[in-house]
């Protein structure tokens, strides 16, 4: 039955999906032995199949439509979730407005869910048929699905724009699959909201760039601090913790096991061990005479004493003993008692890593430390939320024994775009990262092979918690830098790397890390796997690079317009250029008199040299002409298309050109020299040359920066 005839046959007509197997029609596997969902059944549970990506929880897996009020309606909901999921049925692909890509499980359940709002919406207006929908009621529902209520429906402010762009691609979408629909469908010819995009109705505006480097470098500072420095130790005491916790049995102790105890304890010196605080709260809540001994663990006496916990009849017998040991001794948190010594992270002052703790802190301190083992291989390797949960234990793989251009990487699996399972790939990595994987298997206590390294998580709760730890007593002990309160998700830090990579050299990540490495051991993985995970953020550094040499082009003419010049050997031909540009500029103003340029026509005329444009640590290369690039005569490969800038020399290259921005590190070159030749005897003759030859240009280039700035700065006063 084709859909134009089960449409026409009336609502009673039975859907031609009736007892489709849908891990069949979508050729996924099932688990042995478990159960099949059917198109007819009301709840569809996706769980029982295999390779079932670990983001996914059994929630995002399970389809209920018995939340729908009408059944026809229900119906409806199960057509258009099939359409969605199996884009290449029969009766879907011949749909003309069909989407042709498969939609993942978790966004059909978010669908389902916007649509289970839509449906019974209506059904609380009075309509009982989709054929009365009317743009009234679209505009009605999206007003009301803006404003953000609690349980009671009392309402407290207005949703994300995404949120609303869900609930209109949900109206909207249910238009392009009416033919398909048996019980019910919208009016023919009805379009809401005249065909706009879900995003144009929901007013979604332009992302503002990306402000996560306002956050990144303390934030990155902490967590390599955790990861590298505190991490070891707290993977240390957790596996203690762990191995000193196992129940001693379950019989009682006596008075008299008790009493030796805590006999041993005054002998020693040592301190009883404290109860835990909710441990204190529940004994006040219970009503425990304020006279007894509150702040002892009463199971840790039991478990020294070799049993499961202390008989309560013995308790009175115990208050004197007991009360006497806390005198003398005291009480003290039991983990860490003997910490070693750390440097703190802002002075290198040594400090005890932790303070003695309970238990729970200790597994507190282990979720922050992964946090942070999280954070550091998220902002280094760019890698999205569903690849990072997919990371298993063993996936590290290092490289050769004796190789030296070998690199670290991380075999795991590709989630977005590809099909239920997602598709095997690597990610080349630098030696940080893989010693962070490493620590991450250590602390997440699965001993199990193929266990996931950080398994499923929500970022939104880990890292304000990770932040509130860092900025609290914990990470101020530490001299960590407190982090400010910005919103931080996983993709921004994804754009912060892809910025940070097409802006070298400079930037936030270059203050922790050896930038030059994470940009060589990225670009393998560039190349690695061409289209994969990582070909994908080389694309966004490619648009980052092209936007920050367009801007640095425009800042050079804006202050050659303003008298400050370039210096250096290509210091003549850029002025010239610029000279031209500038001209192109007054030609246009005399055709229009009353027209400024823009900084668009500026940029248009400029983006052929920023084309060509590459940083220096000291210098820019205009690298317009391969055959006259001192660096690629000197390498021998003089038909290279880009320059190799570690080996650029540019006080001789004709393409390259000083800056103000450059004196600095021109300033303390020539500092440095400074400093070397007054330290060096003077029988080194040949050494002595060599450092005031590069003494003396270290000068000259300063010298030209400022006659450049300077000279013309006097010309404009």
């Amino acid at each position: 039955m084709t859909p134009g005839i089960a449409a026409a046959a009336g609502e009673d007509a039975a859907s031609p999906f009736s007892g489709t197997d849908l891990c069949a029609e979508a050729g996924w596997r099932l688990r042995a032995g478990g159960r099949r969902p059917v198109f007819d059944d009301d709840v569809w549970c996706f769980g029982d199949v295999d390779g079932l990506a670990v983001q996914l929880s059994e929630g995002d897996v399970r389809m209920d439509f018995t939340a729908i009020c009408d059944p026809r309606w229900r119906l409806v909901a199960k057509e258009y979730l099939l359409a969605r999921m199996l884009p290449g049925h029969e009766l879907v692909a011949g749909l003309p407005h069909a989407y042709r890509i498969s939609l993942a499980l978790r966004s059909c359940k978010r669908r389902l869910a916007e649509l289970t709002g839509w449906l019974n919406w209506l059904t609380a207006s009075g309509a009982s048929s989709l054929s009365q929908v009317s743009q009234q009621h679209c505009d009605r529902y999206l007003h009301h699905r803006r404003a953000r209520r609690d349980r009671d429906g009392t309402e407290l402010g207005s949703v994300d724009e995404s949120v609303a762009r869900l609930a209109a691609a949900v109206v909207i979408e249910l238009a392009l699959y009416g033919e398909l629909f048996t019980a019910n469908a919208y009016a023919p010819g009805f379009r809401p909201w005249d065909g706009r995009s879900s995003a144009r109705v929901a007013g979604m505006r332009a992302p503002e760039g990306n402000k996560t480097p306002v956050v990144l470098q303390p934030m990155l500072a902490a967590s390599l601090y955790l990861a590298g420095t505190i991490g070891p130790r707290v993977a240390a005491l957790g596996e203690h913790v762990r191995r000193h916790r196992t129940p001693a049995g379950g019989h009682r102790a006596g008075a008299a096991d008790i009493a030796e105890v805590i006999g041993r304890h005054r002998r020693h010196g040592e301190p009883l061990e404290a109860a835990p605080p909710h441990l204190v709260r529940a004994r006040i809540a219970r009503g425990w005479d304020p006279d007894d001994p509150l702040g002892v663990s009463l199971a840790a006496l039991a478990r020294q004493a070799g049993a499961g916990r202390i008989t309560p009849g013995h308790l009175p017998a115990l208050r004197p003993p007991i009360t006497q040991a806390i005198s003398e001794v005291g009480t003290e948190k039991p983990w860490g008692r003997d910490a070693g010594a750390v440097p703190r992270a802002d002075s290198g002052e040594s400090v005890p890593w932790t303070l003695p703790v309970h238990e729970r802190d200790v597994r507190d301190l282990t979720g922050f430390a992964g946090t942070a083992c999280l954070l550091v291989v998220a902002t280094l390797t760019g890698m999205r939320e569903s690849e990072l949960m997919e990371l298993r234990s063993g996936c590290r793989r290092p490289p050769a024994a004796g190789d030296p251009f070998a690199r670290h990487r991380l075999a795991g699996t590709l989630i977005k775009g590809q099909p239920l399972g997602g598709t095997e790939e690597e990610w080349v990595v630098i030696e940080q990262v893989d010693q962070t994987v490493a620590l991450a298997e250590q602390l997440s206590g699965r001993a199990e092979p193929d266990a996931p390294v950080f398994g499923r998580f929500s970022f939104p709760v880990r890292y304000p918690w990770f932040r509130a730890w860092v900025n609290g007593p914990g990470g101020h002990r530490l001299g960590l830098a407190p982090i400010p309160g910005d919103t931080v998700t996983l993709r921004m830090l994804r754009r912060t790397l892809a910025r940070e990579l097409a802006y070298r050299p400079g930037g936030l990540l270059a203050a922790k890390i050896h930038l030059k490495h994470v940009s060589a051991a990225t670009t393998e993985g560039y190349a690695s796997r061409p289209g994969g995970a990582q070909a994908k953020l080389l694309a966004e550094i490619g648009e980052h690079e092209a936007e920050r040499n367009l801007q640095l082009v425009l800042t050079e003419f804006r202050n050659y317009q303003d008298g400050v010049m370039p210096a250096g050997p290509g210091a003549r031909e850029l002025t010239e250029f610029f000279s031209s540009v500038d001209g192109d500029l007054a030609d246009h103003a005399g055709t229009a008199p009353n027209v400024l340029a823009s900084d668009q026509q500026v940029l248009n005329l400029l983006g052929k040299r920023a084309g060509g444009l590459h940083l220096g640590l000291a210098n820019y290369c205009w690298f317009t002409d391969p055959s006259r690039a001192l660096c690629l005569k000197l390498a021998g490969t003089p038909g290279a298309g880009k320059p190799l800038i570690g080996m650029c020399d540019s006080a001789c290259c004709p393409q390259a050109t000083h800056h103000p921005r450059h004196r600095a590190a021109w300033a303390k070159t020539a500092e440095d020299h400074a400093v070397f030749l007054g330290q060096i005897g003077r029988t080194r003759k040949a050494e002595h040359a060599r450092l005031n030859a590069e003494l003396e240009r270290a000068h000259r280039v300063l010298d030209a920066i400022d006659a450049a700035a300077g000279h013309n700065h006097e010309e404009t006063r």
